[in-house]
């Protein structure tokens, strides 16, 4: 299947390749440390990345084709935690200081009670479809 190549699509090719290459599973779960006492310290992070992409063409009359369009990417890691091995057990150390009120808390648990209520909505539309 040929795709016919214009300016946005290469553009969006372009961008990519470049988030692509920022973006790697050891990105995520780092290169393991080992210190000299035997323990070992693998560094754990969150990544989160946005694309956006757009363009228009302008003079579509024979010889004045314009293309005017733009691209941005961003890439944010944030470290979260270190998993710590010694002697065979395994410990994970937060990097972020725990929530210490019940707002901070409560605006934590948001996502998860967000998945919690999407995942029962999802359930009772299951059952009510049979």
């Amino acid at each position: 299947m040929n795709e016919k190549k214009n300016p946005l699509s290469e553009l969006m090719e372009s961008s990519m390749s470049k988030v692509r290459e920022m973006v790697d599973s050891n990105t995520i779960i780092g290169e393991p440390i080992v210190t000299a006492d035997g323990v070992t310290l693998i560094p754990v992070s969150r990544l989160s990345f946005g694309f956006g992409c757009g363009g228009g063409d302008y003079g579509k009359q024979a010889g004045n084709n314009k293309f005017g369009g733009g691209s941005t990417a961003g890439v944010r890691v944030e470290p979260v935690a270190f998993l710590v091995i010694k002697d065979g057990t395994t410990r994970m150390l937060p990097v972020a200081v725990p929530a210490m009120t019940t707002a901070d808390r409560v605006i934590e648990m948001v996502p998860q009670v967000m998945d919690r209520v999407e995942n029962y909505i999802d359930k009772k539309q299951a059952k009510s479809e049979f």
